[in-house]
């Protein structure tokens, strides 16, 4: 006898892989939920003993340090579309008074491995100077694959892009490759394994996504049509439409536009029929640039003008209601918070409570206006874990659209003016019976790809989910120069290209794989064509950056450059040049921690200003802010960025960035031999010392020398025994 348990996880819905950054914005952009189903002990034939020896053979030796002791099995589960049984092991153990700990998941009679992580006792041999190259790291990762079951079956992933662009050189160097698996040497589309190797070789993380094998079907690649057929019907039906995109920067976290024109033909073709893929099966249909109707030609008064916690309180108690006696509603806390353009907001936090557990979320308002900006509905999953379902009636896909328009109407009336109907086909979840809606936002009478509403709508008709993703900018790029759509539609043809693929449905729970032509634009899945260029872009990009040569501090230098915390100009970059404090200030922080946090704080706090000098329009403005809360910079010290940076100033920064000023400012209990130690500020002795005992920033032949100017050589090869130092104390 199986039971329901309050386990849930989340799940992505596939598009494919050649999906492009214009695209990203799939044609549902909330994730399904996954209910987890617990397995009673008695169905469990598996032994934790026999988990932990499968375990341990994946990595001969590497974990013999573990005993049965060390590890908790989890209850088993399943999911409603999988009966497959999944089974969690974690482990945790203390050495030396360090934690080690990770976890592994294995699914079905084979145990599969399914999940791996693994945070070994110790990385500081990971980092910079890595043990292992990047190609190295491939070998080790493929030779892992290739001992798993239809491991030989995967190829490296040419699209798989990680986001870890400016990693901090206090963590370890993490190289995070992508493969897919293939059937008749054709990619299958969600079938992919994830693996992530460390810079000393490890493999710390393991994911693949798989279907159970045995109930899955492929189409037959015999009946596949010609590429070059398929080829000329895309190029003959494709049309673009000029849009305004907001690209995401994961490098930096910050948002900007771009006027593009985007094709129609985003999703694929089926290989053997011919017929068009859109989010909810197959058509004849090709797609087209359908028109834009704005949900009200005029702005529409706000639902309140400013709204109290006590009334929003009354606002939401109609809308959360739920139709049971044995559930209370509580709506425990109301916090006001501002977003990142200054804007009130409240987040709410409700839940459903019964006898023997309970559920939680929260809902956003905006105090302005006293409309709901974020909702997800929770009696569904309450009542069903209940046992009572409603009895559902089933509208129409436009039933369900026109329910979503007045749900917009009733509580965000004041945004209708700003955007449109839908312009691209819902998503329906028939085993859910949800439809899921995008209502894009107009600007200038263009579509702004990347902010919109979403509506999901139950197929009784009630609200399932409200969600305003609404971006401001001051600067909207304006339309009088860019390209005619006649020649971004020629650019766009010329670019097209084909990638043949396995995709299965993401519109039902199907076992069956298609053979589709996916589209694929400029030979780069991230590509999109800049309107007023006429030229690719590619956000994610990888722009070839500088090398420069030294001969001694030539691979620390080249290690910042590439990982963007050195920016250089090598026509005038002089390693050997001194630097600046600011320059050095910028690169310390860079390297320390994501310096672009403190823009996220200042824009949920009130702003900083630390130094009369260094305003928030200064161009180092978020750097010193950054380095002032972190405890580099202390604000009762003036800092001029302009002054050349000295031995002393930099020993006192890297004391400062371990966390040991308190011992350093004991300078007192400092016993210095230097020659020039009368040199040394006396406030600063006990940075020194320390510093030079760590060997940081030290002396050389008894000297050492406070005031020298120090260059960017020097900085180079000085900062990774600091981050060395930094990484071995928080373990």
């Amino acid at each position: 006898m199986r039971k329901f348990a309050i386990l849930v996880t989340s799940t992505a819905l596939t598009l494919g892989i050649t999906t492009t950054i214009g695209q990203a914005q799939s044609p549902i952009e909330s994730q399904s939920e996954r209910i987890a189903i617990e397995v009673q002990s008695d169905e469990v034939n598996v032994s934790k003993s026999e988990l932990i020896k499968k375990f341990k053979s994946l990595f001969p030796s590497k974990f013999d340090f573990l005993s049965e002791n060390d590890f908790h099995l989890s209850n088993a589960h399943h999911y409603p579309d999988d009966a497959r049984i999944r089974y969690d092991l974690s482990f945790h153990k203390l050495i030396n008074g360090k934690d080690i700990y990770g976890s592994v998941s294995f699914v079905g009679d084979n145990l599969d491995i399914e999940f791996f992580y693994y945070s070994p006792i110790t990385s500081a041999d990971a980092l910079f100077p890595a043990k292992v190259s990047k190609e190295e790291a491939q070998k080790i990762a493929e030779n892992f694959l290739s001992k798993l079951p239809n491991g030989s079956n995967y190829e490296l992933s040419p699209t798989y892009t990680d986001y870890y662009y400016n990693q901090l050189i206090t963590e370890p160097i993490r190289y995070d490759f992508s493969f897919i698996r293939k059937q008749n040497n054709i990619p299958i589309a969600d079938q992919q394994v994830y693996i992530t190797v460390l810079g000393n070789g490890e493999i710390i993380q393991f994911n693949q996504f798989m279907q159970n094998s045995s109930k899955v079907t492929f189409d037959d690649v015999n009946q596949v049509k010609s590429k070059e057929e398929m080829l000329a019907k895309m190029k003959e039906n494709l049309a673009v439409r000029l849009k305004y995109q907001i690209n995401y920067d994961y490098r930096t976290g910050k948002e900007s536009l771009a006027l593009v024109y985007q094709p129609t033909i985003n999703l694929g073709i089926h290989a053997i029929n011919g017929e068009w893929q859109t989010v909810n099966g197959f058509t004849k249909d090709a797609p087209t640039v359908g028109g834009i109707e704005l949900l009200s030609t005029k702005q529409l008064p706000a639902k309140y003008d400013g709204i109290t916690v006590e009334q929003a309180k009354k606002l939401v108690q109609e809308l959360l209601k739920i139709d049971s006696d044995k559930v209370k509603l509580n709506i425990s806390s109301v916090n006001e918070y501002e977003n990142e353009y200054g804007q009130p907001f409240l987040s709410i936090y409700y839940s459903y409570d019964w006898d023997y557990g309970g559920y939680g979320s929260t809902l956003e308002i905006n105090k302005q206006t006293g409309e709901i900006v974020s909702y997800h509905d929770l009696k569904k999953e309450v009542l069903r874990e209940l046992g009572e379902p409603k009895d559902q009636t089933t509208i129409t896909k436009g039933e369900a659209q026109e329910k979503a328009i007045a749900y917009l109407n009733e509580w965000v009336p004041s945004y209708l003016h700003q955007y449109a109907k839908p312009i691209n086909e819902p998503y329906s979840e028939e085993g859910r019976g949800i439809y899921h809606f995008e209502f894009p936002r107009v600007v200038n009478g263009i579509i702004v790809e990347g902010s919109s509403i979403s509506v999901a709508v139950s197929s009784d008709g009630s609200l399932y989910s409200l969600y305003i993703n609404h971006r401001q900018f001051d600067n909207w790029p304006s339309v009088s120069n860019v390209i005619s759509s006649e020649i971004a539609k020629k650019t766009y043809i010329e670019a097209l290209n084909l990638n043949l693929q396995y995709i299965r449905p993401y519109y039902e729970n199907s076992t069956h794989y298609n053979l589709v032509y996916t589209p694929i634009y400029n030979q780069n899945p991230f590509s999109y064509l800049d309107a007023t260029s006429g030229k690719w872009q590619s956000l994610n990009s990888d722009t070839e950056l500088p090398q420069v040569t030294h001969p001694i501090a030539e691979e620390e230098l080249n290690y910042l450059i590439q990982n963007r915390i050195l920016e250089v100009d090598t026509k005038t970059f002089n390693a050997d040049q001194s630097i600046t404090n600011g320059e050095a200030l910028k690169v310390l922080v860079k390297s320390l921690s994501y310096f672009y946090e403190y823009d996220y704080l200042r824009q949920q706090e009130i702003v900083t200003q630390t130094y009369k000098n260094i305003d928030a329009n200064h161009p180092l403005y978020s750097v010193v802010e950054q380095a002032v809360r972190i405890g580099i910079l202390d604000p009762n010290e003036a800092f001029n960025p302009e002054t050349l940076l000295t031995k002393e100033q930099l020993a006192v920064w890297y004391i400062r960035a371990l966390g040991l000023e308190l011992a350093a400012k004991n300078f007192n209990i400092y016993n210095i031999d230097l020659t020039d130690k009368e040199s040394i500020d006396s406030k600063y002795v006990g940075y020194v010392a320390l510093a030079d005992s760590l060997k940081l920033v030290t002396a050389e032949n008894n000297e050492f020398k406070p005031k020298q100017e120090v260059t960017y050589a020097n900085l180079a090869t000085s900062i990774f025994p600091l981050a060395h130092a930094i990484h071995e104390n928080r373990k």
